[in-house]
């Protein structure tokens, strides 16, 4: 089965905040759900806590418990792990998706990043990203771009595996 979210793609927005995931999405999101079996609705976490953050990062339940064991792992009381909690915990939404394969997404976080009636979704590995796609655009993917740009004609992308200080 799936396991990590690739690919991208635009999906339109409902007045009620519901967008359709990719079904490619939404095979990860069941095999990453150790609770989900067939007939019932993958879950999923929705991170909005970093203000600086021009997208919503959807985990799913497998990543997101591998975020709180490694929180859990830092000393109680210690100041990373109460700014950790405090983000991971409460600036977070659970969810599910719905029975035709949409997230419901609250005005606030539309709001929160520039959504109006189309999402940009692109893979990110164990998480998926969901954009404004004109945002994207003009941000993530000139800033990708120009990086590009910089590199010699020659540059191999796997290049980085080996030597990830080079970003």
């Amino acid at each position: 089965m799936a396991r990590r979210f690739r690919g991208s793609s635009r999906h339109k927005v409902d007045a009620k905040g519901r967008v359709s995931i990719p079904a490619q999405f939404r095979r990860v999101l069941e095999s990453c759900d150790p609770e989900w079996t067939d007939g019932l609705r993958p879950q999923l976490v929705i991170f909005f806590g970093d203000h600086r953050r021009k997208f919503l990062e959807c985990y799913t339940m497998k990543a997101i418990e591998e975020v709180d064991e490694k929180i859990e792992s830092l000393p109680r009381g210690s100041k990373a792990r109460r700014r950790l909690e405090h983000m991971f915990s409460g600036q977070t939404l659970p969810t599910e998706v719905d029975p035709d394969g949409r997230l419901v997404l609250p005005q606030k976080l539309r709001e929160r990043i520039g959504l109006d009636d189309e999402a940009f979704f692109i893979g990110s590995g164990d998480t998926f990203k969901i954009w404004n796609p004109d945002i994207y655009e003009a941000e993530e993917q000139a800033d990708t771009e120009a990086w590009l740009e910089e590199m010699p004609d020659d540059f191999d992308l796997l290049s980085l595996l080996d030597n990830p200080e080079a970003v």
